[in-house]
This record gives structure tokens, C-alpha cells and sequence, in this order.
């Protein structure tokens, strides 16, 4: 994908014969000067999905590769996050994280020691002490277990509010991290917008 310009975020096999490939536009941190202008991120459109599509029947054709109908679209609400890149792209994000082993003692008793999965704000954490020069920097979510207050539900403002928890992790801990899936009806524009060309027979479909 680096060769037409995108990245590859997922390769998924589905039933039907159905093959799924997620890209994405590469990454770089935005400016001083593009925040302070308000500079949107770019996004991946129909026209790329199209583009890509091409390309890859061909490879897959010169490949062998078996399947019925290709599909190439952009990261969903709950795209993966799979390198240092994706959590320093979307720090102040909910996400949802699965580790590969239970938390043990890690929040100080503050949750359940056989809990594995955690939604809550990405935020950066201060590399661990002794941490080699270089290495990469630490992660942390941070979560209130206090149950969301339900539509229209008036919340006093004297109530004292949720504590909040903390858990450090870093990218090795993981078995699998996500953006969580949350629909914004406040008409506040996603950080990834929606592209999307589904092949079957040569026929373009954008959604």
C-alpha cells in the first residue's frame, strides 16, 4: 500500500468469499501552525477506495489469490490501533483495550485483578523509571465507573463526582486496542471520515 501512498490498517477474510481491506491516509503530527488555523485531517475518499481496489484486483489476479468479491473502505468508529503512531494520533480519545493477560495488582486494588477489558481516555504516561534511553513512551487510560446519566436525566451539581482510575500499559500488553465505537449526534465531525468501494464483478459501489 506504501507504494500508492496509504496504509494498510486491516486485511480481514469473511464468509462468501469475501475479502476486506481497510486503508488509511499516513499520518503526521499537525503543525502548531495548522491547529491554529483550524486545518482539517485529511480523509480517505471514495476516489481512493476505487484506486486501491484497482490495484489490488490486478495484484491479487498475478497472485492467485482466491476470493469472490473484494471490498476496500476507511477505518470505521472502532478502527484498530496498532502502532505508537495510532495511539499518538488519537491521545484524548476513548479507546477500548484488551490485554493478553489479566491486570493483576495494577490499579492497586482500585478494580477486579482478572479484568482484561478497559474503556477509557488514551492519554500519554511517563516512560517507567529505568526505562532505556529511546524507548518507547508509556500509555495510560483513564475511566470513572460512574454510570452515564440516561436522556433528559438531570444530574445535581452538588453531587460529589465518580473517582477516576487509572491503568498504565504499553503497546506489548495488548491483545487487541480499538477507538471505541461512540456516534457523536452533536454534529461533531469525526477524526476519520467514511470511504468505501465494494467489488464484485468489476462494479463499483460507493456507500
Amino acid at each position: 500500500m506504501a507504494g500508492l501512498g496509504y496504509d494498510l490498517v486491516e486485511i480481514e477474510r469473511s464468509a462468501g468469499g469475501l475479502l476486506r481491506v481497510t486503508i488509511d491516509l499516513p499520518w503526521t503530527a499537525p503543525t502548531s501552525e495548522d491547529v491554529a488555523a483550524g486545518v482539517p485531517e485529511p480523509f480517505v475518499t471514495v476516489e481512493d477506495c476505487e484506486k486501491v481496489t484497482r490495484q489490488l484486483q490486478f495484484a491479487l489476479e498475478v497472485d492467485g489469490v482466491d476470493y469472490k468479491r473484494l471490498e476496500v473502505s476507511s477505518p470505521g468508529i472502532d478502527r484498530p490501533l496498532r502502532n505508537e503512531q495510532d495511539f499518538e494520533r488519537f491521545v484524548g480519545s476513548e479507546i477500548d483495550i484488551t490485554l493478553k493477560a489479566p491486570m493483576g495488582a495494577a490499579a492497586a486494588g482500585q478494580v477486579s485483578a482478572t479484568r482484561k477489558k478497559f474503556r477509557g481516555t488514551l492519554e500519554r504516561a511517563e516512560k517507567a523509571q529505568g526505562a532505556a534511553e529511546g524507548a518507547a513512551p508509556g500509555w495510560q487510560i483513564v475511566w470513572s465507573d460512574a454510570p452515564k446519566p440516561k436522556p433528559g436525566q438531570k444530574v445535581s451539581k452538588k453531587r460529589a463526582p465518580a473517582p477516576l482510575h487509572a491503568l498504565g500499559f504499553v503497546l506489548d500488553e495488548l491483545r487487541d486496542a480499538r477507538l471505541a465505537p461512540i456516534v457523536d449526534f452533536k454534529g461533531r465531525k469525526a477524526k476519520t471520515q467514511p470511504g468505501f468501494s465494494d467489488i464484485d464483478d468489476g462494479t463499483n459501489v460507493p456507500d
